[in-house]
């Protein structure tokens, strides 16, 4: 049986970061990462349906903020029962929605990350929610791309 490193602590302000391991290199990679815990599950959720599909294991490590610091949660990894779900809040968006916001959510962050914008504070963090809650994801995709242009300067 193959033994696994731990999973490094991440670097950095405390946010919700997944991290995968990569048998064949030996190591662990960031799989997705954002302040809000939501973005982060529905990329674990779909890197897991996507590596179970190719035959391949999947390991994964679910950090985030507890008390001010970095903790190591379990990361749910596979798919229970709907009763196994918390029931809904009238405010939260439909799946559908909530999956696209997440996803424009994980693009601007990604494009801010290849800027090199990794600590931003609670005004940048609602400027970006403001900016995932009013565009559309072509237009997501395009402000990151010009953040990943910048930072490759």
């Amino acid at each position: 049986m193959e033994t696994r490193p731990e999973s490094p602590r991440p670097q950095g302000a405390p946010h919700w970061v997944a991290m995968y391991y990569q048998p064949a290199a030996q190591t662990w990679r960031t799989a997705a990462e954002s302040p809000h815990r939501s973005p982060v599950l529905h990329a674990l959720g779909e890197m897991t349906q996507t590596l179970r599909a190719r035959g391949d294991e999947v390991t994964f490590a679910l950090w985030g903020p507890k008390d001010g610091d970095w903790h190591r949660f379990d990361p749910p990894l596979k798919p229970g029962p709907a009763a196994s779900r918390p029931d809904p809040v009238a405010s939260e968006p439909a799946p559908l929605a909530e999956r696209m916001t997440g996803r424009r959510h994980q693009v601007l962050m990604s494009g801010l990350g290849k800027a090199g914008l990794y600590d931003l504070s609670p005004e940048d963090d609602a400027t970006v929610q403001a900016l995932v809650e009013r565009l559309d994801e072509a237009a997501v995709r395009r402000v990151a791309h010009w953040l990943a242009t910048a930072g490759a300067r």
